[in-house]
């Protein structure tokens, strides 16, 4: 055992091959002929914007990196020039396999559906004619064709948007001759319109904008002659930088810094498949980018916009079959969720459960006289919030309410700014987190005074405060009345909203503090119990998996002999099954109708399992550069009820993808004789009571 490096570079996976090989594994749900079809056109705008934000944060990440000379290489010991040629190489194949799905898969059957997407050499008369009528009323006057000369220089362009690239002949109209223009759609327009019943030959057939531009990009260059028209479009980087040690304000540097994400540095370009070459290279040029960074699309260049039509379409038989999340029948029959907490811990897996009992933790102690005070985490909560309504109500009736914002809640800043505002406005106390960490953990604390004493009221999750992504992610949430709990939490919301030092924790585990060292020090356990011949388990299931040290720690229990389990839905940097190294490592990616998103370390103990559930994934800005929480799952039936949902996981021959030694990713199947099992749909019967048959995808 001592003669191997466990920190040798090849039993390590290069981290952003393996988010990308994450998406090539949800590009295959939009080519799965069993799932249905507009979820498999949801499944590839997913990849879309997935590949966005991968290009904005970690390609630009790396590209800064080369530029400044880094020599500092990852685990893998690959530098950042070396993972960026292989980044272009692996999403080019990507990128060329999603519009080939969208060309060749999707669209031909979602036509025999009768939704078309209507070509311009398709269009009859009756079409041309809204067509012209179209875009003389509703794009003509807001179109501004910018033509490139000395005095014209070339725009700027907002990260992301559409785009096109004009090559013209002849001279304006005071004798200007400069043989290109660009033309911006401005995001307010519609980049899929619907064909009017008039001149529809069906009740779902649209009409893109890049389309409507083409046919008529004409009449912008009145009295010259169009060669072409080619849509683009440049993603930028999109990592905000605030240096916090010397901002006065974060909130109002946010908005600054905010507004500059917008112009960037480029870091891709995808461009019309027909675009001459001469045009590419002009293209390329005036963004500073390399041939490497040319993404030649057949198709629309912002394919995420066709998610329109997933939600768009009333055709709910080319959808996921509706269901309702159960509300546990203690909570129904409860009536006070304080009084059921008081007799019991309740433990919700969303979204087969509902988030509903959540909503109204914080509703009811909004309007409960007896609580004088709720504490919250808000990092995500989407728009419209009943959570934030609650808030704003309680913090107008003079309840004491606190509310730590993470302003730097990446693409939603925005967002988190105006609700830090309105919180402000409301009465409550506005905290942006802690400088140099962002505040991940998700904690509602509502303190309440019974029989003359206060008693504390906690709700503790994986996942965010937004009721939207509970009905698609699977995140767990505990709400309980463990008074030791409730006095950890008390303690971590004073150590975020004051300048005192680090209060020892009881039960919680809290980055950047002693979460990693708590779970390294569980993983060595199983070692020993293992070397003790009392043998010794683990199942860890989280987002990602890079984390060097925690890889070496996993690496040197099995090698103790410890039977691991790994559920990893994203990034994973282990390699299972190496002779000598990691034989006794399995790793599994679920990819299926929800986003997993449980973040759960088991530990078998020798017979005295330790079981928490997380905020956080591991990963280093989760152990060191984040405030993050794991709390234990104590009850012997919480446990159970986690263990079960654990073991449906495991048993998954349908969602299932095993991770082999060389990173590559293997889709399970049923054995022979073997029953197709699918754990997302076994927990929606199980917990959601739906037991109506649910799509395998």
């Amino acid at each position: 055992m001592d003669s191997i490096d466990l920190k040798h570079p090849d039993l390590y996976i290069n981290r952003q091959m393996s988010m990308l090989e994450f998406n090539a594994r949800v590009l295959e749900q939009a080519r799965a002929t069993d799932v249905p079809l507009l979820e498999r056109l949801r499944f590839l705008c997913i990849v879309s914007t997935n590949l966005d934000e991968f290009f904005e944060i970690r390609v630009a990440g790396l590209k800064q990196a080369h530029e400044l000379g880094s020599t500092q290489a990852g685990a893998d010991n690959r530098m950042p020039q070396e993972v960026l040629r292989d980044i272009s190489a692996r999403a080019h194949e990507l990128v060329a396999e999603q519009y080939d799905i969208l060309n060749n898969e999707l669209i031909p059957a979602l036509a025999r559906e009768g939704i078309r997407f209507i070509r311009r050499d398709e269009w009859n008369a009756a079409q041309r004619t809204w067509v012209q009528r179209y875009f003389e009323q509703s794009l003509l006057p807001v179109l501004s064709p910018l033509g490139l000369d000395p005095a014209h220089p070339f725009p700027r362009i907002l990260n992301k948007s559409l785009n096109f690239i004009v090559e013209l002949e002849g001279k304006d109209a005071f004798g200007r001759n400069s043989g290109m223009a660009v033309v911006q759609a401005p995001r307010s327009l519609p980049r899929l319109i619907p064909v009017p019943a008039d001149a529809a030959g069906g009740p779902n057939e649209w009409v893109f904008l890049s389309s409507m531009i083409h046919a008529h990009v004409h009449q912008l260059f009145p009295g010259m002659t169009v060669l072409g028209c080619f849509q683009f479009r440049v993603t930028r980087n999109s990592d905000l930088y605030v240096d916090e040690e010397e901002v006065d304000d974060l909130l109002v540097a946010m908005e600054g810094e905010l507004q500059s994400r917008r112009y960037g540095d480029a870091v891709r370009l995808e461009v019309a498949a027909n675009c001459p070459d001469h045009m590419r290279r002009f293209l390329l040029d005036e963004f500073e980018l390399a041939a490497d960074d040319l993404y030649p699309v057949d198709g629309p260049v912002n394919v995420n916009r066709l998610m329109a039509i997933c939600d768009g379409v009333d055709r709910p038989d080319l959808t996921f079959p509706a269901f309702t999340p159960a509300v546990p029948s203690e909570v129904t029959h409860s009536g006070s969720l304080f009084k059921l907490l008081r007799k019991q811990d309740l433990l919700l897996h969303h979204p087969f459960q509902s988030f509903a009992p959540v909503v109204d933790f914080v509703r009811q102690a909004s309007r409960d006289p007896a609580v004088l005070a709720i504490k919250q985490t808000l990092y995500r909560t989407g728009p419209d919030s009943a959570i934030v309504d609650a808030l704003v109500a309680a913090a107008r009736a003079g309840k004491e309410v606190t509310v730590i914002i993470e302003l730097r809640a990446r693409f939603d800043e925005e967002a988190n700014i105006r609700l830090a505002n309105m919180l402000q406005d409301a009465g409550a106390h506005v905290v942006y987190g802690v400088v140099g960490h962002k505040t991940h953990a998700k904690m509602v604390l509502v303190v309440r005074r019974e029989n003359g004493r206060l008693r504390n009221y906690v709700h503790l999750g994986t996942g965010n405060y937004h009721s939207r992504t509970a009905r698609l992610y699977t995140d767990y949430g505990l709400l309980t009345a463990d008074p030791v709990i409730g006095e950890d939490v008390h303690r971590i919301f004073l150590q975020l909203t004051s300048l005192g030092k680090v209060a020892r924790l009881e039960k919680l585990l809290e980055s950047p503090f002693t979460l990693f060292d708590t779970l390294l020090q569980n993983i060595e356990r199983e070692a020993e119990h293992a070397r003790a011949g009392r043998g010794g388990r683990i199942i860890l299931k989280v987002n990602s998996l890079v984390e060097p040290r925690t890889v070496q720690a996993l690496y040197a229990a099995s090698m103790a002999g410890v039977e691991i389990d790994l559920i990893i839905r994203g990034m994973c940097a282990l390699r299972p099954g190496v002779a000598g190294v990691s034989e006794t490592i399995r790793v599994r990616s679920i990819i299926g109708r929800f986003l997993e998103h449980t973040r759960v370390f088991y530990f078998a103990n020798g017979g005295d399992p330790v079981l928490y559930a997380s905020s956080a994934d591991c990963m280093e800005r989760n152990f060191f550069r984040r405030v993050e929480t794991a709390f234990p799952i104590e009850p012997p039936a919480l446990q159970q009820q986690v263990l079960s949902d654990l073991e449906d996981y495991l048993r998954d021959n349908t969602q299932a993808w095993l991770l082999q030694p060389d990173g590559s990713y293997r889709r399970a199947h049923p054995a022979d004789g073997e029953e197709p099992f699918s754990s997302q749909q076994a927990l929606l019967v199980r917990l959601s009571g739906h037991g109506a048959p649910i799509q395998d995808v």
